[in-house]
């Protein structure tokens, strides 16, 4: 190779490595979980927050990976997926080696990142006529995610159980209809003692009510909680999310609409809050409008492909604007 051929390949591929560098700088940019958010923003446009439908968003507590669900458009598919950070980087997404056979949402971190609760309709206790959604935790190991293991079935019935969020006493929380309930779907709480989980017990009238409960976020030290509800008289669509704390007697405020800055009239569910960055995130169904009129056959694909296209997307909010 002479020495013109030669410098002319040294310079395109410094220019290929400066491109997928600034590539990979501008991913990482848009993939911010370290600042505290001023207003309502839209987390990873195009690479977390897709066409697709995204929810269920969970930071680990070291802050170097981050977990959610994916699904397709009418969501047949939903499968754990994940972003970890190498080396100051963001690789892209991927689907959880225990997840991608079955339909597997909702996951929650316990407080050493070691231990990944979720909800999956997988097949349980090896009976082939289940097909509902029960809580599971799989260990993190050296190659990926353990074998998942099913609660004990004093947490999953044969009804559907939702949205694990654990404190940092071990106690469990999850979204589930029960007879034992208030409304048509509750918010229960189920002790950790003695190395077992209890008989969940719905959390009381400032939170469950007549109508929908679902999707709850504890804080660590069970003071605080954020939760969906249909069906309230405040309400200003299809599920906004509430949040209550508790007072000195450690009884729960009369839970309060989050407002017109978080909710919307689309569907506004599944919070998580990172208290290391001081967001909440959250999954929203609302969408940005497009133009009166679309010019071209392009056009309309480019409006039916964005990502705020009314299917689900991550948000996210600084806790200190919550109230």
């Amino acid at each position: 190779m002479n020495k013109i051929k030669y410098t002319s390949l040294l310079l395109v591929l410094l220019l290929l490595l400066n491109c997928q560098t600034h590539t990979r700088s501008s991913h990482d940019g848009l993939i911010d979980i370290k600042t505290t958010a001023e207003g309502l923003t839209l987390l990873g446009e195009n690479i977390i927050s897709t066409s697709l439908y995204e929810r269920d968003f969970a930071v680990s507590p070291q802050s170097d990976e981050v977990i959610y669900t994916l699904g397709d458009y009418k969501q047949e598919k939903r499968n754990l997926v994940y972003l970890k950070r190498v080396q100051g980087k963001w690789t892209s997404p991927q689907i959880l080696n225990i997840s991608g056979e079955y339909q597997d949402i909702e996951p929650f971190y316990t407080k050493q990142g070691n231990r990944l609760y979720f909800a999956s309709n997988r097949l349980i206790y090896g009976d082939a006529s289940r097909k509902d959604y029960n809580i599971w935790y799989s260990d993190r190991t050296q190659t990926g995610w353990s074998e998942p293991v099913a609660l004990d079935s004093i947490i999953n019935t044969r009804g559907d159980e939702f949205f694990p969020s654990l404190s940092d006493a071990g106690n469990l929380f999850f979204t589930a209809t029960k007879d034992n309930g208030m409304g048509k779907e509750d918010i229960f709480k189920s002790e950790w003692i003695a190395g077992k989980f209890q008989t969940p017990k719905a959390l009381p009238k400032e939170i469950n009510t007549a109508s929908y409960e679902f999707n709850a976020y504890v804080s660590p030290d069970e003071n605080l909680i954020i939760f969906s509800s249909f069906g309230r008289s405040d309400g200003f669509g299809s599920g906004d999310l509430y949040i209550s704390r508790k007072d000195s007697l450690g009884k729960w405020s009369a839970s309060k609409n989050l407002g017109a800055i978080i909710n919307s009239d689309k569907l506004d569910y599944c919070p998580f809050v990172d208290w290391k960055s001081g967001n909440l995130y959250f999954t929203s169904e609302r969408r940005t409008l497009g133009p009166k009129k679309l010019e071209s056959i392009e056009a309309l694909k480019a409006f039916a492909h964005r990502p705020q296209n009314g299917f689900g997307n991550i948000y996210k909010i600084g806790v200190d604007q919550l109230e």
